[in-house]
């Protein structure tokens, strides 16, 4: 195909990171520690307005550590999103919990505080929630950590996409007991891969730091008290991410202005709506997505992804929720009304399944839109026309 490949979300490099990455080649320091690395936790930190970190391999790393870092063992309950990535909740099964998902709610398309509370009618002492703030939303936090405080749940708070989105004037991941971004590599920075657990309690990210380096006791042989993980940040790793934070709030500038791009662009097109921001919060934008109302338009999100596709320009469907996946196909999910029957479909079924939930009916009709911050003017256009196309 001779058409410019347009992607959703491509790394966005400047320079900065090559000059941190030559220092650490420099004096050596390559291996899973180093000044990058120190330096990596302590900008990061002081960023979001926190007073610790630990770097670590990957935000889904950072979820499993803070849960072990909260106690949770075998048989425990976590409740947890469902319209999410599967790295939300996919730890909670590494310590052999078991997750509960939560149905969304339409005004931020994260966690339904409403919902929740149904779940604690079932579950009135789950070991802890994790909850996502899906797209770089802000979530309604004030009502799901009132919600977690009535009840004394402890909560982790995964911002994964939500690096530099606020909520009432104070950034994503802060708000939760322990707080994990990512930095994979479609992330609004990235270090190609890699994540970051933060926390007010000084003892808990050392201890994750402990737990990420194979739990070695501080003995002059190797000694072992408990289980641990390679789950360590590497020094040429952070240099990439300090460069990056260098061009955040860059960033999230031109991710928000691609979201204003499609809204106004769509404005005319009554069946679309762009997904809705938190009016308590600032997002990132990390991707824009739009919703298509059946009900005013034959139009299909694969229809529109086709069309994308077939001018070399990348888009992706929503994130199937997690109670519609056949490998959560005995877990409970609450919605408003209550605990639902499971209509995840069977292991080795292709079939979408469908529930009538708002999660569900988020990812039946909608897609992510190309939200490359490299994109030009002419791309946007590109991308623009294409859609529009698909609704005359």
């Amino acid at each position: 195909m001779d058409t410019k490949r347009i992607y959703l979300s491509s790394p966005a490099m400047h320079g900065e990171e090559q000059q941190f990455i030559k220092e650490a080649f420099d004096t050596n320091w390559v291996a899973p520690l180093g000044p990058n690395v120190t330096a990596f936790e302590k900008e990061m930190a002081e960023y979001v307005g926190i007073g610790h970190a630990s770097a670590l391999s990957s935000g889904t790393a950072a979820i499993h550590l803070a849960l072990k870092l909260l106690n949770v063992k075998q048989g425990d309950i976590v409740f947890t999103s469902s319209l999410t990535f599967a790295a939300t909740c996919n730890p909670i099964t590494y310590e052999k919990a078991v997750p509960v998902f939560i149905d969304s709610e339409r005004n931020t398309w994260n966690l339904d505080p409403e919902a929740l509370k149904k779940a604690y009618e079932k579950y009135p002492d789950p070991k802890a929630i994790v909850y996502a703030h899906l797209y770089g939303t802000p979530a309604k936090i004030d009502e799901i950590m009132a919600i977690a405080a009535e009840h004394g749940t402890p909560v982790i708070e995964d911002a994964a996409e939500a690096l530099g989105s606020t909520y009432k004037g104070r950034y994503c991941g802060t708000f939760g007991n322990i707080g994990i971004y990512s930095f994979n590599g479609n992330k609004i920075i990235t270090t190609s891969g890699g994540g970051m657990l933060v926390s007010n309690n000084e003892e808990d990210t050392k201890k994750a730091t402990w737990y990420a380096t194979q739990t070695r006791d501080p003995a002059r042989y190797y000694q072992h008290t408990e289980i641990g993980y390679n789950y360590r940040m590497s020094n040429i790793v952070a240099g990439i991410g300090r460069g990056q934070l260098l061009h955040l709030a860059e960033h999230k500038k031109l991710k928000k202005d691609i979201y204003r791009q499609y809204k106004e662009a769509f404005a005319d097109i009554p069946a679309i709506t762009m997904n809705p921001l938190n009016p308590d919060g600032d997002a990132n934008c990390w991707l824009s997505c739009m919703l298509i109302d059946p009900k005013l338009s034959d139009t299909t999100p694969d229809m529109v992804m086709d069309a994308l596709d077939s001018e070399n320009i990348e888009s992706r469907p929503i994130w199937k929720p997690m109670n519609l996946q056949p490998v959560y196909a005995e877990n409970d999910f609450f919605t408003i009304d209550g605990i639902q029957p499971n209509t995840a479909p069977v292991k080795g079924d292709n079939g979408e399944g469908w529930d009538g939930s708002v999660g569900g009916d988020i990812f039946r009709h909608g897609l992510c839109l190309p939200s490359d911050i490299k994109n030009t003017p002419e791309d946007m256009e590109r991308i623009i026309a294409t859609v529009k196309r698909c609704f005359v």
